[in-house]
């Protein structure tokens, strides 16, 4: 279908408001950028400072094998260069006004398992026709006294494009099967059965995507996901039947964070 119709804010022109926005979100990379040089350059000698611990560690260990070097392993340096969890996206990403409305913990929609390393973004759609953020929100929010189910996303995109938080990003929610553990799920709000997305909806979920995946330091083309990709289901819908869609979808995300 090419370009998104109407106007969104993947159309031809931007407003002045808005090309100031993205040089404060590069100028933001740029600064993030910087302060992970410095970050690994300081793990990098922190890793020949416990190299040469262990070496000399190791010398003393051979005429005493009791001594205890595990807290001395590289691997637990390795830990501290993971990135730092997340909670509030809103906190994150002021930009992009995000409610947070969290579901109180349940065991069938937020059971308060945390969250591993992210690893994936997983796109979704409510399935739910003519629905908005909310009221999908209150259906997960049921399930903890109906609890017929297991469901939740950690983000809902509304109709007119605004992003709901229903789950802290450092716990998993129950959207993508297998790949709780590792993603991050948003749900998106459609106004038919045919589930494409509005102009507004895809816009937030564009920019909210590569949000995420500058965060978590992920590749918009191999690390965004449909639920489809996962397990086979039809879901989103319609970029699961035009996958052209889809592949446009993934390059206005990796066009927004300037790659």
């Amino acid at each position: 279908m090419g370009e998104r119709r109407g106007t969104g804010f993947y159309g031809e022109f931007k407003s002045a408001r808005e090309i100031a926005e993205q040089m404060k979100r590069k100028k933001r990379r740029q600064q993030k950028k910087r302060a992970q040089i410095i970050v690994i350059g300081i793990l990098m000698g922190m890793l020949v400072a416990f190299s040469i611990i262990i070496g000399s560690v190791s010398i003393y260990r051979h005429e005493n094998p009791t001594i205890d070097i595990e807290p001395y392993l590289p691997e637990r340096v390795a830990d501290w260069a993971m990135i730092m969890p997340l909670i509030s996206a809103a906190e994150e990403f002021p930009e992009l006004d995000i409610e947070e409305n969290y579901l109180t913990e349940n065991p069938y929609s937020r059971p308060g398992t945390k969250l591993g390393k992210v690893k994936k973004i997983v796109i979704h759609y409510t399935a739910n026709p003519g629905t908005g953020a909310h009221a999908n929100r209150n259906y997960f929010e049921m399930l903890a006294d109906v609890g017929d189910t297991y469901a939740s996303s950690h983000f809902i995109i509304d109709l007119n494009g605004d992003i709901v938080q229903c789950v802290p990003l450092n716990e998993i929610a129950y959207a993508s099967n297998e790949a709780n553990a590792y993603s991050i799920s948003i749900e998106c709000c459609h106004e038919d059965e045919e589930g494409e997305f509005s102009d507004s909806t895809y816009n937030s979920c564009v920019e909210l995507t590569a949000r995420l995946c500058e965060y978590y330091q992920l590749d918009p083309k191999k690390d965004v996901l449909r639920h489809y990709d996962i397990t086979g289901k039809e879901c989103p819908r319609y970029y699961v039947k035009h996958p052209d869609e889809w592949n446009l979808f993934l390059s206005y995300v990796a066009k927004e964070m300037g790659e």
